[in-house]
């Protein structure tokens, strides 16, 4: 009697673990709750993550733990959602194009939560069936049940040799592994190949699928010690800046009245690349063609009026134009913010300015890691149409650039077509009445470490995988005296 007692105490944590499987909830705690509303908002409404994220975060009330859960599923589904998409449809024994899209939200999340978390089975299996309730039919719970208990049958590293079996060519193996579309994997390959180091296609790729470091920008001459002190550690090649060691970056800019905010260093840096090109001349005038959200601006600002300039920024829309205000209240200036069409500028402003930066709108495959859900959104097609706006607006900014006048163009974007490209058409229009600077040679010149760059100095691209920063494009113009 004692040996059956004793074999039944050791067996009851398992009979306990079973009844949990089994047993079913009508409970999903708040943090997969506020990350599966972010998701499904990302797909139904064109929502930007980074934007929503903290709103639904703060409305739920979620305490540090739970936010920081929240933001891990959603962050995590988001990134790794074709790799996802493959298990499920591997799972399913169907397309995930035959699935609800509301239930496919789901099991994406509770994909995630199996497959790349410490999330217990059951409390992974057990909530997402309650979403599928909640979001779909009976059927659908069912349906999530079983998906999910396929899922959680095979490791990781099962599912991913599996997946992998399923690929056709090198590119769609590098694409299912680390979740990217398969135009985006080529894109990038195409741009490291013209630098001799498509050998990194995997390691970028890698790097896109890693959470970002918090950068901030100190506003040179306007933020003080005290400011900044015991935040983080200098960037590594952006002066302006530093990186996060931890705590609320929202809280650091309220406490500094806006002079430290967030800000890629990779987008520092392409700011300080027209600023500090060459010695400010007092007097001089420059733009800020596409302005919004306004980062960029206010780091100009904080240049211009160190440097005796006088800035002026452009945005044509006006929501962005008002986000543009708000980022340059924190610079003791006045800063015309102007909502004109940039693609007409130059009709009436001819040769009025003497730097112009032109962050020129684009696809945003340079800054996957904070916006993952861009990889899914844009198309190649978004190329073409937004390469034809680029083409307007670089060709804008140089007829408003006086002779002698220096314009940055910058994309959040290594695609070619998008940058070397347009740089290469504008060249060719304007013949002999522009030419490049060396880039390269400036940023270097700059920068608080040596940049890791190819010998071509006309253009610098930024990478995530080798500079820790957004993949910036960068190249330097200057209209013919």
């Amino acid at each position: 009697m004692s040996d059956e007692l004793n074999r039944d105490r050791r067996q009851e944590p398992r009979r306990q673990e079973r009844r949990r499987e089994r047993a079913p909830t009508d409970f999903v705690q708040p943090a997969r709750r506020v990350a599966y509303e972010v998701i499904a908002a990302v797909r139904e409404s064109d929502a930007y993550a980074n934007l929503l994220l903290p709103t639904r975060i703060k409305r739920a009330a979620l305490n540090t733990a739970d936010a920081a859960l929240a933001t891990e599923l959603t962050y995590g589904t988001l990134r790794m959602q074709g790799f996802y998409d493959r298990v499920i449809a591997e799972a399913a024994g169907r397309p995930v194009t035959a699935i609800d899209p509301a239930i496919l939200d789901v099991l994406r999340l509770g994909t995630h939560q199996l497959l790349a978390t410490r999330v217990a089975t059951h409390a992974a299996v057990n909530e997402s069936v309650e979403l599928a309730r909640q979001v779909g039919s009976r059927a659908a719970t069912g349906f999530t049940n079983g998906v999910l208990r396929t899922i959680s049958r095979s490791t990781p590293e099962e599912w991913r040799d599996r997946v992998l079996a399923g690929a056709t060519g090198e590119d769609d193996r590098l694409a299912a592994e680390h979740s990217h579309p398969v135009w985006v994997v080529r894109a990038f390959r195409q741009s490291l190949r013209l630098e001799g180091r498509e050998v990194e296609l995997e390691d970028l790729l890698i790097a896109d699928n890693a959470a970002p470091r918090v950068n901030m920008v100190a506003l040179p001459g306007l933020s003080n010690t005290e400011d900044t002190e015991g935040l983080g550690v200098a960037n590594a090649f952006s002066p302006a800046g530093f990186v996060l060691a931890g705590g609320d970056p929202l809280h650091i800019m309220q406490d500094s009245d806006g002079r430290v905010r967030v800000q890629d260093e990779g987008s520092q840096l392409a700011a300080l690349s027209l600023s500090r090109a060459r010695p400010i001349a007092p007097g001089e005038r420059w733009l800020d063609l596409c302005a919004g959200p306004g980062g960029k601006a206010a780091l100009l600002a904080a240049e211009a009026l160190g440097g005796g300039a006088h800035l002026v920024a452009n945005e044509l829309v006006p929501a962005r134009a008002t986000l543009v205000r708000k980022a340059l209240a924190a610079v003791p200036t006045d800063v015309a913010v102007w909502e004109q069409d940039g693609t007409t500028f130059a009709d009436a402003h001819p040769e009025e300015f003497d730097r112009i930066l032109l962050d020129a709108p684009c696809t945003g495959l340079g800054a996957l890691r904070r916006r993952p859900e861009a990889r899914w959104r844009k198309q190649p097609k978004d190329v073409a149409e937004l390469s034809d706006l680029q083409s307007g607006l670089i060709d804008a900014a140089l007829g408003a650039l006086k002779p002698g006048g220096i314009l940055a163009y910058v994309t959040c974007s290594p695609h070619i077509a998008e940058t070397r490209g347009i740089v290469a058409s504008a060249l060719k229009k304007w013949g002999d009445r522009v030419h490049t600077l060396d880039t390269a040679a400036v940023l270097q010149g700059l920068s608080s470490s040596e940049l890791d760059l190819p010998d071509d100095g006309h253009s610098v691209q930024l990478w995530p995988h080798r500079h820790g920063t957004d993949a910036m494009f960068i190249t330097l113009l200057e209209r013919t005296a």
